[in-house]
């Protein structure tokens, strides 16, 4: 089957899909976007995080033909051309990224965050974040950025 998807507000189109592919698969292995990391396949660590119709979503979970006519930004998308998003200068900054392996989901799910809530509590970060899961434990710093990306969206 055919699929169109709106990426990152360009049409595309995914050809000859099988029954069963997820987004996941669409978005790396068919329109060469590997920002979202293939990890658990179940989502369970929120690496392949990203937003379908403004809602993250875990693209592992979602089948190619669900996203047929959908919006779908990416990690590779929350950038404006050679300007990072606010999230992603706040992780930059702070360092919160160690592998980088779970840092795509992380960045797609904080951008939501940020995006919903001006000043959240630590608590709210973490219930946020709870999805998404780091392997080298540098949650932290993860935290930490976060709360800068509020404070300067709060301030601007």
């Amino acid at each position: 089957m055919r699929v169109n998807v709106v990426v990152n507000g360009e049409k595309r189109q995914a050809d000859n899909v099988w029954e069963g592919e997820s987004l996941l698969y669409v978005l790396r292995e068919r329109l060469g976007l590997a920002g979202s990391k293939n990890a658990c396949e179940q989502g369970e660590c929120g690496s392949c995080t990203v937003y379908l119709d403004g809602v993250p979503v875990c693209s592992c979970l979602v089948a190619a033909g669900q996203a047929e006519g959908r919006e779908v930004r990416t990690v590779e998308g929350l950038a404006d051309g050679d300007r990072l998003d606010p999230i992603q200068e706040s992780f930059v900054e702070y360092g919160a990224i160690q592998c980088g392996f779970c840092t795509p989901g992380l960045l797609v799910t904080a951008h939501d965050l940020v995006a919903r809530t001006t000043d959240p509590s630590d608590a709210e970060i973490r219930e946020a974040l709870a999805g998404n899961l780091c392997r080298c434990t540098g949650y932290e710093k993860i935290l930490d950025a976060v709360r800068l990306a509020a404070a300067r969206k709060e301030n601007a």
